[in-house]
């Protein structure tokens, strides 16, 4: 399974807690951002947080299940919720610890991906490429101004912190990735659906912002006696 299966995410942004709050009086519709104003507003977002680690939980739910079988995929791990840590760093730097229900960890310094599987004693190597960089994942620790470069931009209600992206490649891992903001200005929720039928759902808690992190965390070394694959 290569990088960007690893940690794809996807979603649509339908009935979660995300839409606005309706009051007891009927208020008006929310207002959407244009195009220009929504990728602005995004990159101000990403643009302040230099550094950020938080607590992760990852669900991923399959809506349409012929549609998977007909690719020969499982549903092992449908339903299922993986935690763990990730840590991001700008410009490039990521760390994705999942701890249970199985251990990986995938880190970049910028250049090189390795993602370890300690009970595999495995680690595979990737240049991060432009192709890999524009995985949602690492939309959080790339390049801010590359962003409208990538993805078309949206923000449902100019007043509201979400933005849902859609990837101009044809050739992408996902259909959208919505992305929400919370009162500390840090990411929350990721949520993001593919071509499958699969949403996945990623919920961050215990964001620090703008702490510092030691360099050794961006920088892996195998331990002794790990296979270690090229890709």
């Amino acid at each position: 399974m290569n990088f960007m299966k690893k940690i794809a995410y996807a979603t649509t942004l339908s009935a979660i807690t995300l839409a606005p709050v309706v009051s007891i009086q009927a208020s008006a519709a929310p207002v959407a951002a244009s195009a220009q104003q929504a990728t602005t507003s995004l990159v101000q977002q990403l643009s302040g947080l230099q550094r950020f680690t938080a607590d992760f939980e990852q669900t991923t739910k399959v809506s349409n299940n012929k549609a998977v079988q007909k690719r020969g995929l499982t549903a092992q791990h449908m339903n299922q919720t993986f935690k763990g840590v990730m840590k991001v760093e700008r410009p490039g730097k990521f760390y994705w610890e999942t701890t249970s229900p199985a251990k990986q960890t995938i880190v970049t310094s910028g250049k090189t991906v390795w993602i370890y599987d300690p009970d595999l004693q495995q680690a595979i190597r990737q240049n991060l490429d432009d192709q890999v960089a524009n995985t949602p994942a690492l939309l959080l620790s790339g390049n801010t101004s590359q962003i409208m470069q990538s993805y078309r931009v949206t923000q449902p209600d100019r007043t509201k912190l979400y933005y849902t992206l859609y990837p101009k490649q044809d050739d992408s891992t996902f259909q959208s990735l919505t992305i929400s903001f919370g009162a500390n200005k840090a990411p929350n929720l990721m949520i993001l659906q593919d071509s499958l039928g699969q949403t996945t759902y990623v919920r961050f808690s215990n964001l620090k912002v703008n702490q510092a992190i030691p360099a050794s965390v961006f920088n892996f070394e195998p331990p002794k006696g790990t296979d270690i694959i090229d890709q």
